[in-house]
């Protein structure tokens, strides 16, 4: 009998000593991003090579550990970024809305907190505004996420070292819509360096204790632009990545974690915008490539996790002849948001005085259509009634949704490429569907099976020893 406990003892120590202990921690957040939004990209992604039926793996598709997490919140089936962001930050359901507080609104440490206090140096970062509810519920305690101000300023009370993303959509004004001083001032007075792009970075980056980093002065707060309509210059997640991995690094020995958001797959999610969607992903594989790379230097201390918040859209993939045409989606040029600014700009330009043909030769560089992408009776009628009722009679009624407000005709142009490549969405909102969760190293093997959201937080602390 001793001699089993004893070499049930000798197993235990080999698997804890084999698995390490998770010295360097990412966590990288899909909001949005179900199943269904990570086959599609892989399905995708395979039909580029002459359409073959398939898939075309991503990075964290591979990863050794697989699961899948339950979603809902404290107070509805169906969460919302704020209360799921909690769940995944603290391991604590609460209310829709909730911004690291309870569903009695005390405040609540996050993963990010405990790594922290174990002497870890901590990041935040995402492709949105830094004061969004999924970055903001590792940090901020608010008793709602629309309180922009309140939550920037929480960034000065975490302690935290590094936080990234496109900027800040309140950075003077309250909750009450009262004029307060700037945020920036606030930063530097609690010792944070503020960098307006990689340029900027690379010079104040080293003299720094701790960093802001968001985008050029130019630019649009709330969040970075689609991979699909990127410009050469823009930040990109990846790069984000990859500064704050070369910060967090400066003079540590003990090790960090690092949150990081891919907050546009559920913007394109919410616009059912099937291409946007899937190079979301594939941007966000890329940001999980530059920490796979750092992985694979220190594969026995460091731990990668994929996860997403929630599932939008209730995207479905095929129609009912067992099909699907993703290979179609190729032809689209720029994210649906695009293209209805370039239908403004058109009706600017021909001053009010769009011609049908106008209007098809624009469809067809945009999204392919009559050019390389058949175009059926019934779907070029229903372009046809919306372009005589937006561009001829002039009654034009915008589509809006929680991120876009689109011209009613590129949003009929979209609804026809999601017919031709057969993605099929229940509607603009979340779903209460299952996320998957991947994971690669140190811990790693807590996270295969069926899970709640807030087990994650919770198994990288047991993975961290935090």
């Amino acid at each position: 009998m001793m001699k089993r406990i004893l070499s049930l003892l000798c197993f235990v120590l080999l698997v804890t000593f084999a698995h390490g202990q998770a010295k360097y921690v990412f966590y990288f957040i899909g909001d949005g991003m179900g199943i269904n939004h990570v086959n599609g990209t892989e399905m995708y992604r395979s039909s580029l090579d002459d359409g073959k039926i398939g898939r075309s793996p991503l990075l964290f598709t591979q990863f050794p550990a697989t699961g899948v997490a339950y979603t809902f919140s404290a107070t509805n089936p169906v969460t919302d970024s704020a209360a799921a962001g909690t769940a995944l930050a603290t391991g604590v359901k609460t209310y829709n809305g909730a911004i690291g507080v309870d569903e009695d609104k005390n405040p609540i440490h996050s993963v990010a907190h405990y790594a922290k206090q174990a002497g870890k140096k901590v990041g935040v970062a995402t492709s949105v505004s830094v004061d969004h509810a999924t970055p903001a519920a590792f940090y901020a305690h608010q008793p709602s996420r629309s309180m922009y101000y309140e939550i920037a300023n929480d960034i000065t009370k975490s302690n935290f070292d590094f936080f990234a993303g496109s900027g800040f959509l309140k950075p003077d004004q309250t909750f009450e819509k009262k004029d307060a001083p700037s945020i920036y001032p606030i930063f530097a007075e609690a010792g944070y360096t503020l960098a307006r792009g990689l340029d900027e970075f690379g010079e104040k980056s080293s003299k720094a204790k701790r960093m802001i980093l968001i985008q050029e002065e130019d630019a649009d707060p709330s969040s970075l632009p689609y991979a699909i309509d990127r410009d050469d210059d823009d930040l990109t997640l990846a790069q984000i990545t990859e500064s704050a991995i070369d910060f967090l690094m400066k003079d540590n020995k003990k090790g960090f974690f690092l949150m990081v958001e891919g907050g546009k797959i559920d913007w394109s999610s919410h616009s059912n915008d099937a291409l946007t969607t899937f190079e979301e992903i594939i941007d966000m594989d890329q940001a999980i490539q530059v920490a796979y790379d750092f992985y694979k230097k220190h594969p026995k201390e460091t731990l990668i996790v994929v996860t997403a918040d929630h599932e939008t859209g209730g995207l479905s993939l095929g129609n009912n002849r067992y099909q699907m045409n993703l290979q179609a989606l190729k032809y689209q040029q720029k994210s649906a948001d695009v293209l209805s600014n370039k239908m403004v700009e058109l009706r600017k330009e021909k001053d009010n005085h769009v011609s049908w043909n106008d209007m098809k030769q624009l469809l067809g560089e945009e999204l392919g259509f009559w050019n390389e992408t058949p175009i059926s009776w019934e779907q070029e009628k229903i372009l046809r009634d919306e372009f005589e009722k937006s561009f001829v009679k002039n009654k034009v009624k915008y589509e809006e949704n929680l991120y876009a407000r689109n011209e009613p005709l590129a949003a009929r142009a979209k609804e026809i490429m999601n017919q031709i490549a057969m993605v099929n969405w229940a509607h603009g909102s979340h779903t209460a569907g299952y996320v998957p969760v991947y994971a690669v190293g140190a811990g790693s093997q807590l996270f295969n099976g069926v899970m709640d959201n807030t087990d994650i937080p919770k198994k990288i602390i047991q993975s961290a020893k935090y």
